[in-house]
């Protein structure tokens, strides 16, 4: 699909220049970019960089702040 966007020169023309290396169009390398980007941002990238992230750090309450929310609560009507 066909599109226009507007980005600033210093990024075209350093785009043009990296296309020129890899020997593709700028279209090719836009093309991959957002691929990329979109692969790396989505919602599954997210998430699984969480797990990654809580298997070595704990992810628990800690016991004093936990135990002052349960005293909170239970002063609270629900």
């Amino acid at each position: 699909m066909k599109t226009a966007v507007s980005i600033p020169d210093a990024i075209f023309e350093a785009a043009d220049l990296l296309a020129g290396r890899l020997g593709i169009s700028r279209s090719e390398l836009y093309a991959r970019s957002l691929a990329k980007a979109l692969s790396e941002e989505g919602e599954d990238s997210i998430t699984q960089r969480l797990d990654a992230l809580y298997v070595s750090e704990p992810s628990g309450l800690d016991p004093v702040l936990k135990a002052a929310q349960r005293r909170r609560l239970q002063s609270t009507e629900w």
